[in-house]
């Protein structure tokens, strides 16, 4: 897992909760980076599941809320730090439509090593749409989080409902439609 989701997740620990819960849940954690990271590095996937694990035993906040806030704060950082890779986009159903044929593929120019989920595209009219989230680390409320925050850029008001498709959350089909 890319670095960048390590910094920003303790970035967004200390922000919401101070450096002290950042120190707790490190020390509580048995991480061979030593909880010491670099926004270009790739780390275990295992080191960000006990951190958040550890966040939310000790602030009594479900990992999946968790997830939700994690993801508001990295779509407002990629935004800032990539605008190009949401410039040009008119709606947000458009930008969510393109994530695997525009988005990941600019991503994986920049982190040439991620491992992204994968969107597959099942259905899309003006005002629905429904996508396949697929990603072995079952972070989608994450996915959830940012596609959340993509319909908020654009100011529209949206309903996001899920089905998961396997009971660990590998495989998630997501129910996206605008509010009018």
């Amino acid at each position: 897992m890319k670095g960048i989701i390590f910094t920003e997740f303790l970035d967004l620990v200390e922000d919401k909760f101070g450096l002290e819960m950042v120190d707790t849940i490190i020390n509580q954690s048995e991480l061979k980076s030593g909880g010491i990271y670099t926004a270009v590095g790739t780390y275990e996937f295992g080191e960000m599941l006990q951190l958040i694990s550890h966040l939310s035993n000790n602030t009594e906040i479900s990992v999946d809320d968790l997830l939700l806030v994690y993801a508001e704060h990295l779509f407002q950082v990629l935004v800032k730090s990539y605008p190009q890779l949401v410039s040009h986009y008119k709606d947000p159903m458009s930008l969510l439509a393109s994530i695997e044929n525009h988005i990941h593929v600019e991503v994986q120019k920049i982190y040439p090593d991620a491992q992204l989920p994968t969107f597959e595209l099942e259905e899309r009219s003006d005002t629905k749409m429904v996508m396949v989230y697929r990603s072995e680390r079952a972070l989608y409320m994450l996915g959830k989080g940012l596609m959340l925050e993509t319909f908020k850029l654009f100011d529209v008001p949206v309903n996001i409902d899920y089905e998961k498709l396997n009971p660990d959350g590998t495989e998630v089909r997501f129910f996206i439609e605008k509010e009018v």
